[in-house]
């Protein structure tokens, strides 16, 4: 194959790639979307619950930064996340201002979220098996610098 040839399919299947993200980021917000309906949590809740869990606990100041949100808006949202008894906010003994809070996910709906992704998390176990070892390192790598990218590109915009 010539290289112009070569550069041809390399825009191509990099296309291919990126049509296939997109369709998999709406398959996501769309289960998150049902997810969501089964345990009252808008989307944005289920976000921050989601950063939370992944990074936390982290000070509202850190959430809001992180899901690029309003500290007013956050406050609302933390509202209800607490109030539906997912997360919990503490005060840090640490912190020269004894008004500074943390934010910490509960574990005792835990069980709700599992039962929930059971279906997704099973399908994805199915799915794995048929990647080697090496095959399904490249995919993390691919997801990891994949997420790292949209990270940048929300900084940008922000």
């Amino acid at each position: 194959m010539s290289p112009d040839g070569a550069k041809r399919q390399h825009r191509r299947e990099t296309q291919t790639v990126k049509r296939g993200l997109r369709e998999l980021n709406t398959q996501l917000a769309l289960l998150n979307r049902r997810f969501g309906g089964k345990v009252e949590l808008r989307d944005v809740d289920w976000t921050c619950l989601d950063l939370i869990d992944l990074h936390g606990p982290l000070t509202p100041t850190a959430l809001a930064r992180t899901a690029n949100l309003h500290p007013a808006t956050l406050t609302g949202i933390l509202d209800r996340l607490e109030r539906g008894g997912w997360v919990i906010r503490e005060r840090d003994p640490e912190a020269a201002d004894r008004r500074a809070v943390t934010v910490r996910a509960l574990g005792e709906r835990n069980h709700e979220l599992y039962d929930l992704f059971a279906g997704m998390n099973g399908r994805m176990d199915e799915l794995c098996e048929g990647y080697t070892p090496a095959e399904l390192e490249l995919i993390a790598g691919f997801l990891h610098r994949t997420a790292a990218a949209g990270r940048a590109a929300a900084d940008e915009l922000a």
